[in-house]
Parts: structure tokens; sequence; C-alpha cells
């Protein structure tokens, strides 16, 4: 930035702490990794605290000071400095390594224009000094997080280095116009890598949540897009806290979250990191020869802070009462739920289904059934099922998983679930559909389980759709249609009148199966007829009463269920 003050550069810091205080209790209500102590925002804000009160002290009262007049190697050594000594916990720890990595690539380019080329050199080492200051860092966090935003942006400027190039010349509008851009493009990347975090980290997939660490990286960059373009933060998803923890996320050893800085001369972190490990676990030292700050989880915070009696003089001493944290956080978050769950939704108990279709969408939710989008193959993830569970607002929960190959994730995620969960193994859309009216909110989920299998047992299924493949007994081939009545294949051929023998079928009845009074079809996406030429097939004899509706599901054509 061409500016001879710190005015765009607090504003932008300014901006990132702002956003992110409004959503601190939002990033402290995911926090299960790596102890579900309930505190990475308040960590997070702190740090970027400490870096906006070394940036006012720098600009001196009138807060008119130049970069050339303060320097910026002192700048940023002192940015970097203030966010060390000012973190706390480990997410607080990370987020200044991350500012100190951004800092070394500036102070290693000067007099060059901060653009997008200048942003994402910064980034990417921030990422490789945060990974590095970790012992074992785990894939799906914070960690993560920055290093794919740091991708996206070197992405950007390799694929299109004229649109993000900025000269000394350009106004300082455009500067903050094409900086926002590109950063708006790191926030969706790494909002697309907080989403995928439980599928790379098994803590947050056990429990429902994305990573709280990453969440707020991306609340901190979205705060800087907005206060760069003078409006609104970028749209950031927004997630269900974790309202359960399990043995493995908390810390069953330690009790005390401990940090504290240590200024000396000389100081190798590394050297002091074994003696640490004796005394406890979730070990991080990082810092430089005169500036340390340690972090770790131990029942000994004075046995910790002796390890450097002889190394320097210890400060900024904090220590948190971890299972005091947790046992609070969980009373908050039962709290916030029994709120939400006001007179007319505190329903006792309510239903999940796993569905793919905008039509069969609507009626799930017309019936009062929260749905899932199962995609083309209804194939959803344990979290996916875990999430939707949590996202009912009813402490007991039937999960329809409406495909056979849904309902082993169902269960896991029953498991997983603080809620009472009971799985009904349906395996069609059009027979969960029909099981979900006989789903009563006031009666326990045992009882509406046994309703919804009573439903089901009168309940005959059928479907028409195009063949995949050439059926290996030559019956049909890739394209035709292919009929089938509980999942047996009993007519093929041409659309119209392999429908016919399916409805016939089912109408009819076959094998024992008493005639049917209601027929339902559900229309696919797809369907070579439309409704009023369905109708026309059923025989003009029968008494059944056939109902038609749009599903607007994939693959098949037509979904049958008849009672």
């Amino acid at each position: 930035m061409t500016d001879t003050n710190l005015v765009r550069f607090r504003a932008a810091v300014a901006g990132a702490l702002a956003h992110l205080e409004s959503r601190r209790q939002e990033v402290n209500d995911l926090n299960v990794f790596p102890v579900a102590d309930g505190d990475t925002g308040d960590n997070m804000v702190l740090t970027l605290r400490a870096v906006l009160a070394e940036l006012d002290r720098l600009s001196g009262e009138d807060a008119l000071r130049t970069v050339d007049e303060i320097g910026r190697d002192e700048i940023v050594q002192s940015v970097a400095r203030a966010a060390l000594l000012g973190a706390r916990g480990n997410s607080g720890v990370i987020l200044s390594q991350l500012i100190r990595g951004a800092a070394e690539e500036l102070v290693s380019r000067p007099g060059e224009l901060i653009d997008a080329t200048l942003i994402g050199a910064a980034l990417s080492n921030a990422a490789e000094r945060a990974y590095a200051s970790v012992r074992q860092p785990a894939e799906g966090t914070i960690l993560t997080v920055a290093r794919e935003m740091a991708r996206q942006i070197s992405s950007d400027v390799a694929h299109s280095p004229e649109g993000t190039r900025l000269e000394p010349e350009t106004a300082p509008e455009v500067q903050d116009q094409t900086i926002a851009q590109i950063l708006e493009r790191a926030v969706m990347a790494g909002q697309d890598s907080v989403k995928r975090g439980p599928e790379l980290l098994e803590a947050l997939r056990d429990a429902g949540v994305v990573d709280a660490g990453g969440y707020g990286l991306t609340i901190l960059f979205a705060g800087v897009v907005a206060a760069l373009r003078g409006e609104d933060p970028p749209e950031l998803d927004h997630y269900e806290p974790a309202r359960i923890h399990h043995p493995e996320h908390s810390s069953s050893t330690y009790r005390y979250c401990t940090n504290f800085a240590v200024t000396g001369r000389n100081m190798a972190p590394g050297r002091f990191i074994p003696k640490l490990e004796t005394l406890g676990d979730s070990v991080l030292v990082v810092g430089d020869e005169t500036t340390l700050k340690v972090h770790l989880h131990t029942d000994e915070p004075e046995q910790a802070t002796a390890v450097f009696k002889d190394a320097g003089a210890v400060s900024h001493l904090d220590v948190a009462d971890m299972r005091l944290q947790v046992a609070e956080r969980d009373e908050r978050l039962a709290a916030a739920s029994e709120e939400l769950r006001t007179p007319e939704n505190k329903a006792r108990c309510g239903a999940v289904a796993v569905v793919s279709g905008e039509g069969l969408t609507r009626m799930f939710a017309e019936l009062g059934v929260h749905t899932l989008d199962g995609g083309p193959t209804l194939n959803p993830s344990t979290y996916e099922l875990l999430a939707a569970i949590h996202e009912v607002a009813a402490e007991e929960v039937v999960v329809l998983p409406n495909s056979a190959n849904v309902i082993m994730a169902a269960e896991r995620a029953a498991e997983l679930s603080e809620k009472q969960v009971v799985v009904v193994p349906v395996t069609s859309q059009q027979a969960g559909l029909a099981a979900a009216l006989a789903l009563v909110p006031d009666h326990s989920v045992e009882e509406n389980a046994m309703a919804l299998h009573m439903a089901l047992e009168p309940l005959r299924t059928g479907a028409v759709a195009p063949a995949a493949r050439e059926d290996a007994q030559g019956r049909f081939q890739r394209g035709d249609a292919v009929g089938f009545v509980d999942e047996e294949v009993i007519a093929w051929g041409e659309p119209g009148e392999t429908l016919r023998q399916v409805l016939s079928t089912l109408v009819n009845g076959s094998n024992g199966n008493a005639p049917a009074e209601l027929v339902s079809v559900l229309s696919g996406a797809e369907a070579p007829m439309g409704l009023a030429a369905v109708e026309r097939l059923l025989d003009g004899g029968s008494e059944a009463e056939l109902e038609l509706r749009e599903g607007g599901q994939p693959a098949y054509w037509w979904l049958l269920a008849a009672e």
C-alpha cells in the first residue's frame, strides 16, 4: 500500500477483529479439538487485540507517523512480537505464528507494493511457519485452511497476472478493491477447506462440527475484505455448535491450559520441548532467540515455568482450568439449546429423511420432516447425517435413510449423537414418505419407530428406471425401461407399457398380496411421460385411488408405493 501512515493497515486489522468479535461465540461453540474447552474464538480475538494495540502504539497519539519514520522492519517485528505475547491457547499461538510468518515475508521484500503477489507469498510463508510450530500437525484444522487459502491466491496470480498486478501510481481505492477481490476468493477457498475438515480429522467428524480455528480464520479474512470495501463482509456459512464431546476430545489427564512468555538471550525453542513434554501435552514453544511463547496442558504450571528459570524472565502467565471450561461450555450450550426450543417447536420427537429431488424434499417438509440432500446417489456422509440430526428441534429423532446404502452411516451417526436416535431402515424414498405419515411429534422415539415400522408392513413399492447397462440375461438393452416391484424386476421394454405392468401388479396384488387401495406415483426429473398420460394407464375397473405427484428425483423415472 502506498499510504505514508498506518491508517489503512490498521483499518484492515480492525475489520478482521470486529468481524471475529461478532462471531466469537459461534467459533467457541465449535471448539472440540484438541480439547473441547470452548475458547478458540476468545483466544484468536485476544491475539488480534494485541496486534491492534501495538499498531496504535506505533502510530503515536496523532496516528499519522509515516511508515518511513517508523521503519517497515520495526513495524512487522513489533506486530509479530505483540501477537506472540498476546496469544493464548493452541489457536491463539498458531494464529500468532501465521502473523509472524506473514510479517517475515513482508520484511524480506523491502519497498515492494503490497499486492496479490506479495499477499500470496506472505500467506504461504505464514502457513509454513504455523505448520512448523506444531509438533504433530493435524490436517483439517486452521493449518490446512491457511495453506489452501494461500494456494488459491497463488493460483489466481499465476492464471491472471495482469488482473492482480498493482502499480505505485494505482489509486488507493483501486488497490483496496483489487486486494479485496483476491482475498474474497481466498476466503471462499478457505470456507471449502473448512467444510472438508471433518473428512480429514476424526475428532471433528465424530462431534459433527468443523474446525473452530479454521472457521475463525475465514471470518478474520472476511472482515479484512469488508474493511477494504467499506461494506458488509462476504457471506459465510453458519454451523451448529458441537453439542457433544467425547472423552478423547477432553483433557482427562491434565487440568490446566498454561501459557506464558519468556524473554532472554540465545534461547532455542527446541531444547525446552522434551522437558515440557514430561509435564504435559499439547506443547507449543514458538518465537525467536529473545522471546518465546509457551503453551501446554499440565497439572503443574509452576513446574512448567521452572523449566525456564535459567533461560530468561517469565511473564504473561495465564492458567485456565480446562475442566471448568468444559463444564461451563456444556452448560451454556445446553441452556442455548433449550432456549431455541420455543413452545411451538418443542416437539418431543422429530425426523430426518435423506432425500433427492425438489418435489420429494417439499413433500417431506410438508410432513414436518427435516430433509438432508443426499445428492443423485443418496449417499451422505456420517458427519452430514449427524449434523442433520442436530438441526432437528427435538431431543429424540427418527432417521429415514431412504436407501440401503445409507443405513450403516445413519446407524453410526445415531451412535455418535447425544440425542436419542432410532434408524428405521427404509430403503426407498417412496416408502420413507409413506412411513413419515405415521410420525407423531408428541410420542417417544420408540413409539414413533414402532408406528413407522407398522406403516411399512402393508406397503409395497415399485419403480421404473432406464437400464444403466445391457441385461446379462438378454431381457433388455441399455436405456430400455426396467420395472421393479419390491426390488424384483417384473417388466421391461417401452416406458409406458413397463409402467402399466408395474402399476397393474401393485394395484391388483400378487404373490398373496391383497389389491391396493391407494397407489402413489412420484414422477422423476426426466420421466418420458407426463402425469396425465400416467393416469390413463390405470385400468378403469380398479377401485384403487391413484395419487400422482412430481417428485423430481434423478435416476428413476417413476417411484411407486401401494397401500
